[in-house]
């Protein structure tokens, strides 16, 4: 089974959950962002940005 997410996009969450340990990983807003969840989508989202390997997002029904 092929991966569905590249090894780059991984990189790119790794590095957002890591700030977010640190404390300074910001959301957009300029809120600092302590959820996992929330470090997740912005690694994810930088990730789709570069172009990197990711599935679409998902959306409502």
């Amino acid at each position: 089974m092929p991966r569905k997410y590249s090894k780059a996009a991984s990189k790119k969450v790794g590095r957002a959950m890591h700030e977010r340990k640190k404390g300074t990983l910001r959301s957009s807003s300029g809120r600092k962002v302590t959820s996992k969840k929330q470090a997740l989508a912005i690694g994810l989202s930088e990730a789709r940005r570069a172009g990197k390997k990711v599935p679409k997002k998902k959306t409502g029904a």
